[in-house]
Parts: structure tokens; C-alpha cells; sequence
């Protein structure tokens, strides 16, 4: 667009009001546009998680307590409702907790499902607050720097296991902190 259109498109526009029409298109373009930046951004997180990895399988397996964090008001009310349908509305309970501020340290087992970028910050926290016999699995994506002592799955149905007593025998064998 030309500098001299541009200008003459302002002063057209100056003392204009915005009718309930133009308001409407503006924002359904912003809801569009933050659709948009949802399904690419978040949506992923939203795909539906490997069955073994759920916590109202953990729950079924005999893992107790079993007990879900998520901020997600949305994710938290859907969890508590496939909770209902499955019969162990409160014995499986959610809570709108920020795993990052959450005492993991009388956990046995800790099953993710997090975003990679994340992944390395969870390692950190888990070694540093997780009983040497906890178990941890890990689905979707690997923890980047641990060896797992097994896998099930395939695809975006993979899952990791990872032994804490093992992860820290091959971080004191292998000191220099390359992946282990």
C-alpha cells in the first residue's frame, strides 16, 4: 500500500464509529485467529492419552492413591466425568494443582504426559523429590536424558518406565551428566 493511499484511508476513517456489524467481524476474526494458536499450540495435549497411562487405569492396576494434577479447569471436569462413567468417582480423585509446586516425595509411582520442552525440568524435580523405589512412565515422549527400563506401545502410543533406583546408579556411575 502507498504511503499517500494509507493516509487518505485515515482521514476517511477518522471520526467513523464502529457499527455492532464491524465490532461482530472483528471479533470473530480474533476468536479465529486464537482458535488457530489453540489446535496448533495446545491442541496436542488434548489427544487422547495411551489407556495404560491414565489414571483411572493406574487405579484399576491397584496403584493407590491415585490422584491427577492439571491447572485445566476443561481437562479437570472432563477427567472427573470419565471418572464417573467409569464407576471410581472418588477413589480417583483431581485436583487444579501446579505439578511444579506439588511434594512428589511419597510418590511410588508417577505416571507424565507433558510437552518435551518440559521434560528435562521434570527430570530434575523427580530425582530431587522421588523415593529411591518410585517407578515413573512416561507417555507420548521420552524423558530426554534417562534410560528406561522398558517400553510398551508404539507411535503416540509409546510409553516409557523408568526405574529411580537405576536412574541414579547410571548418574553415579556416569557423573559427567551425559545422558543416562
Amino acid at each position: 500500500m502507498d504511503p499517500e493511499d494509507a493516509e487518505q484511508l485515515a482521514s476517511e476513517m477518522r471520526g467513523k464509529t464502529i457499527d455492532g456489524w464491524a465490532l461482530l467481524q472483528f471479533a470473530t476474526g480474533t476468536g479465529l485467529a486464537a482458535y488457530v494458536v489453540w489446535a496448533g499450540v495446545l491442541m496436542p495435549g488434548f489427544r487422547k492419552v495411551p489407556l495404560k497411562l491414565q489414571v483411572l487405569e493406574a487405579h484399576r492396576r491397584g496403584f493407590r492413591p491415585a490422584i491427577g494434577y492439571e491447572l485445566n479447569p476443561w481437562l479437570l471436569r472432563l477427567s472427573s466425568y470419565r471418572a464417573w462413567k467409569a464407576g471410581c468417582y472418588g477413589e480417583v480423585s483431581y485436583r487444579r494443582e501446579d505439578l511444579w509446586k506439588v511434594d512428589l516425595s511419597d510418590c511410588g509411582n508417577v505416571t507424565v504426559f507433558l510437552a518435551p520442552s518440559v521434560l528435562p525440568l521434570l527430570e530434575r524435580k523427580l530425582l530431587a523429590e522421588l523415593p529411591e523405589e518410585a517407578r515413573v512412565v512416561a507417555g507420548r515422549f521420552p524423558l530426554p536424558n534417562w534410560a528406561s527400563t522398558s517400553t510398551a506401545g508404539d507411535g503416540l502410543n509409546q510409553a516409557w518406565a523408568y526405574d529411580l533406583k537405576a536412574v541414579r546408579a547410571a548418574r553415579r556411575d556416569n557423573p559427567e551428566g551425559s545422558s543416562v
